[in-house]
C-alpha cells in the first residue's frame, strides 16, 4: 500500500513515517509540504519523492495520506485528498470549526473514501484495559472522571491562532476527550471551562479547567494545560481518575518508561518501553484501506470532541454553561 504524507508541519509526521516504512504492507512513497526545504529534508530521510505541488501530488500513484499539516488547513487538504479518491489519516483536532468537519465528513462519505482522526492513545493498552473493567461493573457506576492531558509549550504555529485554532484546549483535550465518550459510550451534555494565559507570553490560552457533564449524568474535570516546564522528562502526561459507586482506578498511560540520565545531552529522559500506539495507529489504518474495515477512530470521533472543544472556548468566554445542543456553530 502506497502513502504519501501530506506536511511535516506537526511532529507526529515524523513517527507516522517511521511507522509506515517499518510496516509490513506500507510503503511511504511521497511527501508534499508548503516547506520546500522541510520537504525535501524529509523525502531524502525516507527515501521517496517530494512534491511541490499538491495537486500533482495527489495524481500520483499513492491509496492513502497522512495529513500533518497546520490545524487550519487540514479542511482544504481533506476536501483535495478525498475529491482525488485517496483514504485518510488527519492529524487532530479534525478542524478548527464545526461546520468545516461536519463538510469534511460529508464529502469523504460522497467519495467512498475512509476518513480517521489520529487519537492513538484509544489504542493504548493501559486505555483499553480500562474500558474492560468499567465495563465489566467491577468498579460500579461511574459517577466522576477527572482527568490531564498536561503538556510541554509546542511552540511555533501552535501558539498562532489563525493556524492552530486555539491553546491548549485545542490541543490537548481532544485526547481526553474522546477516551471517556469511548469509555462511557456517552456523550457531552454541557460543558463549562476557565481558560487562561499564565506561563507564556503569547497569545493564545495555555492553561485552564474544562468541566463537563455526560448525557448520563457523569461529572467530568480535564486539566489540558501546558503547564510542563522545558526541563521536564517527557513531553507531558495522560491520566486519568475513574471514580464509580463501588470503587475508583487511577491511570497513568505513560508510566511505562526507564528513566534515562543522559550525560551526553545533560538530560534526564523517560524512554517508553510500553506499546507504540502510534505504530497502532498506523497498522489500524492501513488495515481499514486494505480490507475496507471501518477505522477504530473516524472522522465522526474528531467531530465530537471538536464540538466540546468549542463549547469550552464560549464558555470561557462568556463566563457561563454551554448546552452543546445549543452550541453556536461556526
Amino acid at each position: 500500500m502506497k502513502i504519501g504524507i501530506i506536511s511535516f508541519a506537526h511532529m507526529h509526521a515524523l513517527s507516522y513515517a517511521e511507522n509506515i516504512v517499518n510496516h509490513a504492507h506500507g510503503e511511504l512513497t511521497a511527501i508534499w509540504d508548503n516547506d520546500p526545504d522541510r520537504g525535501s529534508k524529509m523525502s531524502k530521510q525516507f527515501n521517496c519523492n517530494y512534491y511541490s505541488d499538491l495537486d500533482t501530488f495527489l495524481q500520483s500513484d499513492i491509496e492513502a495520506v497522512i495529513i500533518c499539516s497546520e490545524n487550519a488547513n487540514h479542511k482544504e487538504h481533506v476536501m483535495k485528498a478525498s475529491k482525488a479518491k485517496k483514504h485518510i489519516l488527519c492529524e487532530k483536532p479534525i478542524a478548527t470549526e464545526i461546520g468545516d468537519a461536519k463538510e469534511m465528513i460529508d464529502v469523504c462519505n460522497e467519495e467512498n473514501v475512509l476518513l480517521q482522526v489520529a487519537y492513538p492513545v484509544r489504542y493504548s493498552p493501559v486505555i483499553k484495559q480500562l474500558k474492560k473493567i468499567v465495563a465489566s461493573g467491577k468498579i460500579g457506576d461511574v459517577v466522576a472522571i477527572n482527568g490531564t492531558n498536561h503538556g510541554q509549550l509546542p511552540g511555533g504555529w501552535f501558539v498562532e491562532k489563525e493556524l492552530s485554532g486555539g491553546g491548549a484546549a485545542t490541543d490537548h483535550v481532544v485526547h481526553v476527550m474522546d477516551i471517556i465518550r469511548w469509555i462511557l459510550s456517552d456523550e457531552v451534555k454541557d460543558v463549562y471551562a476557565e481558560l487562561d494565559t499564565r506561563f507564556y507570553d503569547i497569545d493564545v490560552e495555555d492553561c485552564g479547567i474544562v468541566t463537563l457533564e455526560m448525557e448520563s449524568g457523569v461529572i467530568v474535570t480535564i486539566d489540558p494545560s501546558w503547564s510542563r516546564p522545558k526541563t521536564f522528562p517527557t513531553w507531558g502526561d495522560v491520566t486519568m481518575e475513574v471514580t464509580g459507586t463501588k470503587g475508583s482506578i487511577s491511570i497513568d498511560a505513560l508510566k511505562q518508561h526507564t528513566l534515562f540520565y543522559n550525560d551526553a545531552k545533560n538530560a534526564v529522559q523517560h524512554v517508553p518501553w510500553a506499546a507504540d500506539t502510534d505504530q497502532l495507529l498506523v497498522d489500524d489504518f492501513i488495515k481499514c484501506v486494505t480490507e475496507g474495515n471501518q477505522p477504530f477512530t473516524t472522522g465522526e470521533d474528531g467531530l465530537r470532541t471538536l464540538e466540546v472543544v468549542k463549547g469550552a472556548y464560549q464558555s470561557a468566554e462568556a463566563n457561563e454553561k454551554i448546552i452543546l445542543d445549543k452550541l453556536e456553530l461556526t
